[in-house]
């Protein structure tokens, strides 16, 4: 009798804990803008218009099992085992006689034997190359203290071979520079040679601006990365410029680490729709099964040109050694990589945005940072309490009761007041859910939380049905309580969308980069993935178009014809695609 007693206050306490706890189970998911825990840009000038997170230029390397994450005036780095619960190690790569704030600005990171080496920008001869066999512990020293030949946005790449190459340049005038060096004293073996300058003239998407139509700068070329992969060497560069939705890495193929190299007339990372824009600058590695995965820069450019964040996206080669990343709903909740996969299919969990656009109510708002900009799919824009106070709160209105999955937090930075990394600042909050409004329930109980959190991601590890979300703030780290995207996912227990029909695209000859995408809109969807690429098996871009029946692509090779195919979503599901059409 006891034993049974036992066992029913066992399943009764069950039912009364918060669904995220009910199991203890391993997040198997994520959700880019990966959640770490951002620095503030250390460079007062850089926050006249508000101090606010940013971190760019990303290198993710495996060694010894983990993966190991630098990037942009981070104070230090991360090393994950799983790619999702990544631990910060706190370490100035500056000398004190560095009087600079670019504190690994841009670096490099690969392994070099059986060690992690790391480098930084610089134009002089005056930042040491580091070394490490225990970088969990943070022992780090110099594997020589002045690495004379310099190079800002450097890449090394230590070949099958023993041989060591290096990769430099960001510049819209010059193009990018690769040497061999000597592996033992790092002294560069002859000069630097040209390996690539961009050809806005011949490829649209590496035009400057945002719209691709600018005329007061050239584009520029940046973030090199070299990857081998049979026999093949695929030498990655960022373009056309960090501030815009299309930045992307694009890549050109060569037999031999230094060229000569033959573009590929697509930018193999892309990504410039949805809630989470671009994806340039970056690095391309491999997990413990050896799948490939792409990591680059995300872009805000809100309170200044240089405020980024980083994502994930699973990439790889096809059988003709065309190299891609897959960026479909690639902001969107993704599995975890747990053994060999087909990245061509991605990663997405077919989880569904539930509340895009949908009805909002709030505690109280700051200025014009209304509610809806809180649900609108663009991480630009945020809503702003008027206070940081606990008790504030956001919730939002899924329309009808929804299966919910899972539940993404994307905080901004409104009155911030820090400079550079803080170790000891925490997010603190209450996710309820509730099918009447009425009757709450507690989705996720984060208010004992000591991390900083500020692209929190809840993984549910059991489905609840809700109608409404609320998201109550307990504490902030600074600032006001302020949401650029409270994301709902799941499925809307409704039907799919259907076929789109009238899919058209103009090409005309004044311009053969460009095109005009047009078709006619489906009722119940709320977005559409525009697919492209040059043959009709090949179609690695992604555009995710919200609330429209068009599309300007202005990112074409003006000598290829290119293939196309468009699906509709919403809160229910995918449509089926529509078949490929050829624009020449």
């Amino acid at each position: 009798m006891l034993r049974i007693w036992l066992y029913t206050c066992m399943v009764i306490l069950g039912c009364m804990l918060p669904a995220v706890t009910r199991a203890q189970q391993k997040q198997r998911t994520y959700c880019n803008p990966i959640n770490i825990d951002y620095g503030y840009t250390p460079i007062p000038n850089f926050a006249t218009a508000g101090k606010h997170r940013a971190t760019a230029d990303p290198v993710i390397v495996t060694y010894k099992g983990d993966y190991y994450l630098f990037s942009t005036n981070q104070w230090g780095y991360w090393w994950s085992t799983d790619m999702v619960n990544w631990n910060f190690v706190f370490r100035h790569f500056l000398r004190p006689e560095h009087k600079v704030y670019d504190d690994l600005c841009a670096p490099a990171a690969w392994v070099q034997g059986d060690t992690l080496m790391v480098f930084g920008s610089t134009y002089g001869p005056d930042f040491p190359i580091w070394m490490s066999t225990n970088p969990k512990a943070n022992e780090w020293k110099e594997a020589i203290h002045k690495f004379e030949p310099g190079g800002w946005d450097p890449a090394f790449f230590s070949d099958d071979d023993g041989k060591l190459y290096m990769y430099n340049g960001s510049s819209n005038q010059f193009p990018l520079y690769g040497a061999e060096v000597y592996p033992s004293t790092f002294h560069l073996k002859g000069y630097r040679k040209e390996m690539y300058l961009l050809q806005p003239h011949k490829y649209g998407w590496q035009r400057f601006g945002e719209n691709m139509d600018n005329i007061f700068l050239d584009p520029f070329i940046e973030g090199a990365w070299m990857t081998k992969h049979n026999g093949k060497y695929y030498l990655q560069y960022g373009a056309p410029g960090t501030e815009f939705s299309g930045y992307a890495d694009g890549v050109v193929v060569g037999d031999n680490p230094l060229g000569p190299f033959k573009p590929q007339p697509m930018p193999f990372s892309y990504k410039p729709g949805g809630f989470a824009r671009g994806a340039g600058h970056g690095a391309t590695y491999q997990d413990k099964w050896n799948n490939y995965w792409h990591v680059s820069t995300i872009v805000l450019s809100v309170k200044n040109n240089f405020e980024r964040r980083i994502g994930i996206w699973p990439a790889g080669f096809d059988k003709d050694g065309t190299m891609y990343c897959n960026t479909a709903f690639g902001d969107y909740p993704m599995y975890l990589p747990d053994g060999k996969a087909n990245h061509a299919k991605g990663a997405f969990t077919g989880w569904m945005l539930l509340n895009y656009n949908k009805p909002v109510t709030v505690s109280s708002t700051l200025g014009g940072y209304t509610a809806n900009n809180a649900v609108d799919e663009d991480i630009k824009t945020y809503w702003s309490a008027a206070s940081a106070a606990a008790g504030e709160w956001i919730q939002t209105d899924l329309g009808h009761v929804s299966t919910v999955n899972a539940v993404q937090i994307n905080y901004a930075d409104q009155d911030a007041t820090f400079l550079g990394k803080k170790q000891d600042i925490y997010h603190q909050y209450k996710l309820l859910y509730s099918v009447d409004n009425k009757n709450w329930k507690v989705l996720t109980d984060k208010s004992n939380n000591n991390t900083d959190v500020p692209h929190d991601y809840v993984e549910l590890s059991s489905p609840v049905q809700a109608r409404f979300v609320k998201l109550v703030n307990v504490h902030m780290p600074t600032g006001k309580f302020a949401v650029s995207g409270l994301r709902v996912f799941g499925n809307g227990n409704g039907a799919k969308p259907g076929m789109v029909k009238e899919f058209v695209v103009l090409r005309t000859d004044k311009d053969k980069r460009d095109a005009w995408i047009k078709w006619q809109a489906v009722d119940n969807a709320y977005a559409y993935n525009i697919y492209t690429g040059i043959a009709p098996d090949k179609l690695y871009n992604c555009i995710m178009v919200h609330n429209a029946n068009q599309y300007f692509f202005k990112a074409m090779d003006k000598d290829l014809p290119y293939y196309f195919t468009i699906e509709a979503i919403n809160e229910n599901g995918v449509s089926q695609r529509t078949p490929v059409l050829k624009s020449e």
